[in-house]
């Protein structure tokens, strides 16, 4: 499920937590529109790939800046619960539009609806999929704290889903805490891309990477600075016909190495999108975009 953004512009509401903004680089002319292009081409891109692409158009009023990130709000899952989550600012909370369930409730089995929100009143926060990168076939939930990554919500959300969580510190350059832990790693079938560098503390990193060994995958490495080409920010699909894919951003792609790109081809074929606008005023890349539907067709 994607959304496509008809308010897009810089939250300053947001920036406090997110380094991957940047005010000073932002692009001239029309904001929204050049990323509502982009939207739209990667949309055609992952339908020409196979992929089967929901498309939910953003409303102007509320104005919501970051509506092109659904993943934030919203979960579905192969148990046929929708999980709506507690956001940090203000201005994404509009972003979680009953109308959407409604509409996905038509095509899909929707069994229940956990609704975390009411923990925003207490300042407590776990923002979907971007907080939680979970493992799928190991049953585990990984997540880096922040702000907007509460432990208690995380554990409460595995116990209810059955995943095992696993909690760890990264941070970035400057020290802060990663926002969202789909910023530093990304899990795959039969393998990971995580920033471990991001990892201060030895004792969590080889954590992180005996859980994602355990599962049989092979680690591959980014630096710091490829994560902040939004390297992290992968999602693994397959296409209509079954084909492994790789949705990343065309920055993110080019940030790799030669022997990083051959690890990733080893398991599937990679589709970068050219998003550069979304990214630089939008602080999110391509996972970001993309809420994955696992609930059952009626």
């Amino acid at each position: 499920m994607m959304v496509r953004p008809a308010a897009f512009r810089y939250n300053s509401e947001t920036q406090g937590t997110n380094a991957f903004q940047s005010a000073a680089a932002l692009p001239a002319g029309d904001i929204n529109a050049m990323a509502a292009a982009e939207f739209d081409a990667a949309v055609d891109k992952l339908r020409a790939a196979g992929v089967s692409v929901l498309v939910f158009n953003d409303t102007p009023e509320p104005a919501k800046p970051d509506a092109v990130f659904p993943n934030n709000w919203v979960s579905f899952q192969r148990d046929g619960s929708v999980i709506l989550y507690p956001m940090q600012a203000k201005s994404r909370r509009a972003e979680r539009r009953p109308e959407i369930i409604e509409a996905l409730g038509r095509e899909f089995r929707i069994d229940d609806v956990v609704d975390l929100t009411g923990y925003e009143k207490s300042d407590r926060f776990l923002e979907g999929t971007g907080s939680i990168v979970f493992d799928h076939v190991g049953r585990i939930a990984y997540a880096c704290t922040s702000v907007r990554t509460d432990q208690y919500l995380l554990s409460a959300v595995s116990e209810r889903l059955g995943y095992r969580p696993v909690i760890f510190h990264a941070t970035d350059k400057t020290g802060q805490a990663i926002y969202h832990t789909n910023v530093m790693m990304c899990v795959a079938e039969r393998f990971a891309v995580v920033c471990l560098e991001s990892i201060s503390n030895e004792r969590e990193r080889w954590m992180v990477m005996n859980f994602l060994t355990g599962g049989r995958r092979e680690i591959i490495d980014i630096s710091l600075d490829q994560m902040y080409n939004f390297a992290g920010n992968m999602l693994a699909l397959r296409s209509a016909d079954g084909r492994n894919l790789l949705v990343l951003s065309q920055r993110a792609f080019e940030s790799l190495k030669p022997d990083q790109v051959k690890a990733v081809e080893n398991y599937c074929e990679m589709l970068p999108i050219e998003i550069s606008t979304i990214e630089t005023v939008g602080g999110g890349s391509a996972r970001c975009m993309m809420a994955e539907i696992f609930l059952s067709k009626k």
